[in-house]
């Protein structure tokens, strides 16, 4: 039962936050209209990079329910630390997906305002994991979040395990 409302719960919070900045945001600033003109493999590139995080972004939040037995929403957060799938190689795959679909977006697009908004909102997220997320994940988990900290990066994933 408890997976089940995990479940439900990350669906739900997949479609609130990560569904608003990366879709809704991006379709209020361009409309999806093509702005500039690309050359066609970049705009190829940015409809692959755009797929690429969708994916990686479900994955994440599939490991939240299954392995944390929670949420990424900060009034559900999981029961034990997610340390598996994209989680060995950086600690932050789901930011990285959701500026990764919004830069695949600029791209596809050819939308300047889109590398914008991309750029603000990693600072926005890299300020969160400072100064929310790791004091609390270090709070909730000690030892075994210091010791996945100093194992995994946070934004740069590294190739080997």
């Amino acid at each position: 039962m408890r997976t089940v409302r995990a479940a439900a719960g990350s669906a739900l919070f997949l479609l609130l936050a990560p569904g608003v900045v990366a879709g809704v945001i991006p379709w209020w600033i361009t409309g999806w209209e093509v702005g500039r003109e690309l050359w066609t493999p970049l705009r190829i590139a940015g409809a692959a990079l755009t797929a690429v995080s969708a994916a990686v972004l479900i994955h994440a939040f599939r490991r939240f329910v299954i392995e944390g037995i929670g949420t990424p929403a900060p009034v559900a957060p999981t029961e034990r630390l997610v340390r598996g799938g994209l989680y060995r190689f950086v600690r932050n795959p789901m930011y990285l997906a959701v500026v990764g679909a919004i830069a695949g977006q600029a791209l596809l697009f050819g939308q300047l305002e889109l590398v914008v908004y991309a750029a603000a909102m990693w600072l926005i997220f890299a300020a969160f994991v400072h100064w929310y997320e790791e004091p609390t994940l270090h709070r909730q988990f000690g030892a075994e979040y210091d010791t996945y900290r100093q194992e995994v990066p946070a934004w740069i994933p590294r190739i080997r395990r």
